[in-house]
């Protein structure tokens, strides 16, 4: 009997290492996912939102290194995927998306649920395709593939039903896809050369590391050793430069802490590696500035004042350049910067060593117990927000932990779902999600997901009644909040009624206790921790424009009558003053 278009596709994915795909199944699909069948290799996830399905396969990718399948039928099936393939693309996950497609006798047609991919997808994906016709089949299903692994980030195929099911039109079937090893990218030698004169003839230097480092950490910190720099970094490079770094300094912008910022800017030169970070505001606008990264379309895209940018992985880069480096004796530069990431460490642990007597739960005392009591090779899974603040500041990173959120695309409602795709794909492994009360409200379905499949998942949801760095965006622009609080059900006893252990956590004083209790339960737990609503994450540096636009918004709020939450906020943070 002739292979159905289907079943080949089925059998190239298999071949490159798909495990799982999510998805929902329906209609135009539906002759697609009939053909899984016959591939128990590949297990069909049924989520209960597509979305979810996207950030559980880029999890699950991230952690794996391997491409992950997710799907959704035509028009709004297909199209609610889109945000996670965004999310897919900006953390560089190799996720392939397919999408059912109308008949091919009614494309062009307004058929309801048409969609054309190639252009609703042209902004998400890599690469996409529409097969209309059998004969597309074999190149279009080898170019995605092919387009995912080697350029690492999200395509589409889009498959009408009757397509699906036709026969296959060739006799072979081309199932391997392309295998190579990490091709080695590395300035020019001339380039070198330049570089490592910029680096010698700097008296100090400060190295900012992204996650460019993540196969680069230890020659990182050995070109630190060398040139006395201290070392500051992304969220998205704390998980490769934050453990075992003598040099590390902490981090900028406004989930930063330590003396990272103060580097920067006293630094007679900024060596980035392997970073794009955004924010534009917390750079140095008078430091000679470097930048090393894969991606040429990086080199100064945000960096206001770049000098020099050089094409490379950073490995490979540092590799090459460590003979180059002189070793520098001066370590004062070094030193001051210790000195002040460990004072303002210090400060930072206010609310850490005072938790057990502060009610309701101090988020900074939260995160800090959860850390110290995960494994240690835990995975943490963080939603966009405050969550994400204290994440930054309060958890403890070490070589085998990792850490993964939506860094770059800054969605709302990803840690649950994250959480998912690395239990599936590591069911041995602690998984631990830090949720907002928003996100997990958004995407709140996948608790019965979790409950099908009793993946051991812990969510421990910070309740605090409100989209909390909204409000804080809000003080920040000199506005007063609006549209920023949430009514809360008792999360823990939602859980329950689906499945999951839940718990409800307000004590500090029992915190820790139920915490550790909570990490040994078997099974998928939900832990509700109401939170202190006015807790402020301030940033390391607070210009003058900030101060005062944070102060207009306290005028304002306390003009419309609002004094009790200006009144909270000074009394709930004196320990940050």
């Amino acid at each position: 009997m002739a292979k159905t278009v289907a079943h080949v596709l089925w059998e190239m994915l298999e071949s490159a290492g798909v495990k799982r795909v999510y998805g929902v199944v329906g209609d135009a699909l539906n002759p697609t996912l009939n053909a899984l069948r016959d591939f128990p290799a590949i297990e069909f996830i049924h989520v209960r939102n597509e979305e979810a399905g996207t950030f559980a396969a880029n999890a699950e990718s991230f952690v794996t290194g391997g491409p992950v399948a997710v799907c959704g039928t035509s028009g709004p099936g297909a199209t609610h995927l889109i945000n996670g393939l965004y999310d897919a693309l900006h953390e560089g996950t190799p996720t392939i998306a397919i999408a059912g497609d109308v008949a091919t006798s009614e494309i062009g047609s307004g058929m309801t649920e048409e969609v054309d991919t190639t252009q609703a997808y042209a902004a998400c994906t890599l690469w996409r395709d529409r097969v209309e016709v059998p004969s597309q089949a074999p190149a279009a299903f080898r170019t995605a593939i092919d387009k995912a692994l080697v350029d690492r980030g999200p395509v589409m195929l889009s498959i009408p039903g009757d397509v699906a099911s036709a026969a296959y039109p060739k006799h072979d079937v081309p199932t391997q896809p392309i295998r190579m090893r990490r091709p080695v990218v590395c300035p020019a030698p001339a380039d070198l050369t330049e570089l490592a004169g910029h680096i010698n003839a700097a008296e100090k230097v400060a190295i900012f590391g992204g996650d460019g480092c993540s196969d680069a950490a230890d020659e990182v910190k050995e070109l630190a050793r060398r040139i006395n720099a201290p070392v500051g970094y992304s969220w998205r490079g704390k998980a490769f430069l934050e453990e075992d770094n003598p040099n590390g300094v902490g981090m900028s912008g406004l989930l930063g802490w330590g003396g990272a910022y103060d580097a920067m800017h006293k630094a007679d030169l900024l060596l980035m590696l392997g970073t794009d970070w955004p924010f534009d505001d917390f750079y140095p606008k008078d430091v000679k500035t470097v930048q090393v990264d894969l991606e040429s379309g990086h080199l100064g895209r945000h960096a206001p004042h770049l000098d020099a940018g050089f094409v490379g992985d950073v490995g490979d880069t540092v590799r090459a350049l460590l003979p180059l480096i002189q070793q520098k004796s001066d370590s004062t530069f070094l030193d001051n910067t210790l000195k002040k990431t460990a004072k303002a460490k210090k400060r930072l642990n206010h609310y850490v060593e005072h938790g057990p007597k502060i009610t309701p739960i101090r988020p900074e005392y939260l995160i800090s117990t959860i850390s110290d009591l995960a494994d240690d090779d835990a995975a943490f899974t963080v939603d966009t927000g405050t969550a994400y603040i204290w994440s930054a500041r309060y958890l403890e990173m070490t070589s085998q932990r990792s850490l993964f959120g939506s860094a770059s695309w800054a969605s709302m409602a990803n840690a649950m779902p994250n959480s998912m795709g690395i239990q599936l794909a590591q069911p041995d492994r602690q998984v631990v999600a830090f949720c907002g009360d928003g996100g997990v409200s958004m995407l709140m379905g996948e608790l019965i997901t979790i409950a099908e499949r009793q993946l051991p998942v812990k969510l421990f949801v910070l309740n605090n009644g409100m989209l909390d760095f909204v409000n804080i965006e809000f003080q920040e622009a000199g506005l007063r909040p609006f549209g920023t609080t949430l009514w809360n059900p008792n999360f823990a006893k939602v859980a329950e009624a689906m499945g999951l252990t839940g718990m409800r956590v307000e004590d500090p004083a029992t915190m820790p206790d139920q915490v550790g209790a909570a990490l040994a339960t078997p099974g998928p737990v939900l832990i509700d921790v109401v939170v202190e609503q006015h807790a402020l994450a301030v940033p390391p540096h607070v210009s003058p424009a900030m101060g005062r636009r944070f102060g207009y918004s306290q005028m304002r709020q306390v003009l419309h009558g609002d004094v009790k939450d200006v009144a909270d906020n000074v009394d709930k943070n004196l320990g940050l003053i």
